[in-house]
């Protein structure tokens, strides 16, 4: 009979210990739940941070390996898990960016091969005139040749702003990095990441200037926002960029000014 009481003894503490074991992993558990996402900010993101060369931002493991976009000579890649490469829209932004680069190559030496005619001297004989003229009437001729052929010219360079679009709306919801001939020039983020202030798609302009108020966000260029990157970023070039549509932030991302991609 005691060694039997001794056992349920025993069995009793091991129970209570399960149970308070169990108890503290829930809590743990839950703590985890409740770690708040990193920000999108200056500090970096997933991993990439923006002092990173190409090479160190592939070799974080931050990224995925092959790159999802190479349009306009530039390469992006997608965060850890993200899509995988698109053979079909790559090979449009190819030829895009291929075509693109040869019109942008002729319509700078048509530019470049003009040679205006030289004004007329005081003074001029009658033959000079006349020669002056002529060769103001042929000039006036190949201007009107060039102007012809850079527009013909120019729906080639007209084929990228489709072709960008295309790639921003099939990785807006994963987010990507671009990488252009200096190293990582774009963060772009994922239409769930939000900044240390709250802000992300879907918030609106109020709330947008209301979260930076008194902290340079300015307009920019087809109707979007930005505001200096704060320090920790690498570099005094680093900018926050919102996109914006009907009222409310569509995109957010960090963007390095005075860089190209080819």
């Amino acid at each position: 009979m005691r060694n039997t009481r001794v056992a349920g003894a025993v069995l009793t503490m091991a129970l209570v210990v399960a149970g308070a074991a169990a108890c503290e992993g829930d809590k743990g558990g839950a703590a985890a739940a409740a770690t708040p996402p990193q920000p999108f900010g200056a500090g970096g993101y997933r991993g990439v941070q923006l002092s990173m060369t190409k090479d160190e931002a592939l070799a974080s493991g931050a990224l995925e390996a092959a790159p999802v976009s190479v349009l306009n000579g530039c390469t992006d890649y997608a965060y850890k898990g993200g899509p995988a490469p698109d053979p079909v829209r790559m090979a449009t932004e190819a030829q895009v960016h291929e075509k693109a680069s040869k019109a942008m190559a002729r319509i700078d030496e048509i530019r470049a091969n003009r040679k205006p005619v030289p004004p007329l001297t005081p003074g001029a004989s009658v033959k000079e005139l006349q020669e002056y003229n002529n060769r103001l009437q042929e000039q006036i001729k190949q201007d009107a040749a060039d102007q012809q052929e850079i527009a013909a010219l120019q729906k080639d360079l007209d084929l990228v702003t489709p072709t960008r679009k295309a790639r921003d709306e099939a990785l807006r919801a994963t987010g990507r990095i671009n990488f252009g001939t200096k190293g990582l020039r774009q963060l772009v983020a994922p239409a769930d990441a939000r900044t240390a202030e709250g802000v992300g798609a879907g918030s609106t302009e109020e709330e947008l200037k209301r979260a930076y108020e008194g902290k340079e966000l300015k307009p920019a260029e087809n109707g979007k926002f930005e505001l200096p990157a704060e320090s920790g970023s690498g570099g005094p070039d680093w900018f926050y960029e919102f996109t914006m549509a009907e009222g409310k932030v569509a995109g957010l991302a960090l963007v390095k000014h005075n860089t190209y991609c080819s």
